[in-house]
């Protein structure tokens, strides 16, 4: 696509979706790692000075889709925990339920643990102070409702339940970096079957991780 200058607010807001929607679809062929300013420029239609007047870099751009996905992301948790966490189930039982959830939703978004791997490594860097205050407070709002509804579900976290949601989300970030695993790393595999003991799928890592967790806070009875 090829646009003209935006003369408006309204102009400006377009051009900025359409940024965010290209770099969005990049991020399903590629991983952030390999997300260059260069070639999103190219794939928006304009040149990279004018997308540096809508963003300041390329991870400011990914900030941006991060709190975007993430706000997708809780409500569609909202829902998943409804239907599978019980009410009227013991402490416990709801525990796992819950890291059950979660574990399978976080690992269906590859592209959302992705960002959270990198989110304090990379995209944190080369942005403005203004930019990561930005990112931050929706950030602090989003964990906070994440909290509420892990802590409606499992009230007996109490406040815990705030940084088992910020423990879950970089343990998602940080696990997912694992997965796939390289050519190389499946040829060993292969040739040495016993090597693969050291590798698990991302859910079951996930799930593994938030039980172990939410057991490990619970009062105990």
């Amino acid at each position: 696509m090829a646009f003209q200058r935006a003369r408006s607010e309204e102009q400006r807001q377009i051009r900025r979706r359409a940024i965010l929607d290209t770099a969005a679809a990049m991020l399903d062929e590629m991983p952030v790692a390999e997300v260059s300013l260069n070639e999103l420029s190219r794939r928006v239609g304009l040149a990279k000075s004018n997308v540096l007047r809508y963003f300041e870099s390329r991870e400011a751009v990914l900030l941006e889709l991060l709190d975007d996905f993430l706000g997708d992301w809780l409500a569609e948790l909202a829902e998943d925990l409804a239907a599978g966490v019980e009410a009227h189930a013991a402490p416990e039982e709801r525990a796992s339920q819950l890291a059950e959830v979660l574990s399978r939703s976080l690992a269906s978004r590859v592209v959302l643990c992705d960002l959270f791997g990198a989110q304090g490594g990379v995209l944190e860097h080369n942005v403005s102070v203004e930019v990561v205050k930005r990112h931050k407070r929706s950030s602090l709002t989003k964990l906070a409702a994440m909290s509420e509804l892990v802590r409606g579900h499992v009230p007996e976290l109490g406040d815990d339940a705030q940084l088992f949601c910020l423990t879950s989300l970089v343990s998602a970030g940080a696990l997912s970096s694992y997965v796939p695993p390289p050519p190389s790393l499946l040829a060993a595999y292969a040739d040495e079957p016993a090597l693969g003991a050291l590798h698990m799928e991302l859910r079951d890592a996930l799930r593994v991780s938030f039980t172990s967790t939410l057991l490990g806070v619970l009062p105990r009875t």
